[in-house]
């Protein structure tokens, strides 16, 4: 669980979502959510990330949030 935390506070702290990872709040369409992943996916390997994200359950509000150390 820590390796998860940290990794969810290092896109944090980027300061807004990029092409290789997003939070989602609420969103449920098996066949969108197939192709957004790809998508992630292909934008990660572009820019030379080994993975993309998908993060579920926080909107970009949880972007504003400053990330206690």
């Amino acid at each position: 669980m820590k390796d998860y935390m940290m990794l969810v506070r290092s896109l944090i702290e980027y300061g807004s979502e990029e092409e290789w990872f997003e939070f989602k709040e609420n969103w449920f369409d098996p066949h969108a959510i197939g192709e957004y992943i790809s998508a992630l996916s292909n934008a990660a390997a572009l820019k030379g990330k080994d993975s993309g994200y998908l993060v579920w359950g926080f909107g970009t509000a949880l972007m504003r949030l400053s990330v206690p150390q």
